[in-house]
């Protein structure tokens, strides 16, 4: 099991915490508003603690669980607090009208992450694929990059314990890849699925005996 420290007192934080107490993990919540991380951990049970704002997460995992225009700067904020931690970011960066990337290079929430964080510390982009809904109730897979082989074991381990299949999608320049495939989910709740019901997966084809 792992121990994890959430920067957010959100839905996300919300949904994530739970699972992983329900995974058998440790959780911290840090938020801005004290008090509000404080009734946050208090509504998770299981042990969840609060930490304070700013200073060194207790995790040695920690889910940035921000909205994409906040996760930078909170991660140049906490500096070498976050070393030799693994930093997840869990962002979309979606424009004004939910169908493109509100930057438009070709870069990522998580690699502008990786040249905030200090030395030392691994970035992985996960969960951006995956409506906060669906993570509560359903079983989706959960979509990971990230160049660190070690942070990224780590994260695969926590997603486990979640009961949720983690797969690797490559290098950390995958994740501007990632939040396209967030647009797309917007894009398919719109038309072709109709509602937030649903998870982007993979279908794998059964093994025949004559393969």
């Amino acid at each position: 099991m792992s121990d994890i420290s959430i920067i957010g007192t959100g839905n996300m934080a919300r949904t994530i915490g739970a699972r992983a107490i329900a995974g058998g993990n440790t959780v911290e919540v840090m938020g801005r508003d004290q008090a509000k991380a404080a009734d946050l951990a208090k509504a998770l049970g299981g042990g969840a603690t609060t930490g304070e704002w700013g200073t060194a997460p207790a995790g040695d995992i920690v889910i940035v669980a921000l909205l994409y225009d906040g996760v930078v700067p909170v991660v140049a904020q906490y500096g070498d607090a976050l070393a030799g931690k693994v930093i997840v970011d869990i962002s979309n960066p979606f424009n004004s009208t939910f169908d493109g990337l509100a930057h438009r290079e070709e870069t990522s929430i998580a690699q502008e992450v990786a040249k905030a964080a200090p030395a030392g510390a691994g970035v992985v982009k996960a969960f951006n694929t995956v409506f906060r809904h669906v993570l509560e109730k359903g079983r989706p897979d959960i979509f990971i990059a990230g160049d660190n082989a070690q942070a990224k074991a780590s994260v695969e381990a926590f997603v486990e314990s979640l009961g949720l299949r983690p797969l690797d999608v490559g290098g950390l320049k995958m994740a501007h890849w990632l939040e396209g495939a967030g647009v797309v989910t917007v894009g398919l709740a719109n038309h072709g699925m109709g509602n937030l019901d649903f998870a982007l997966g993979i279908t794998e084809l059964p093994v025949r005996a004559n393969d």
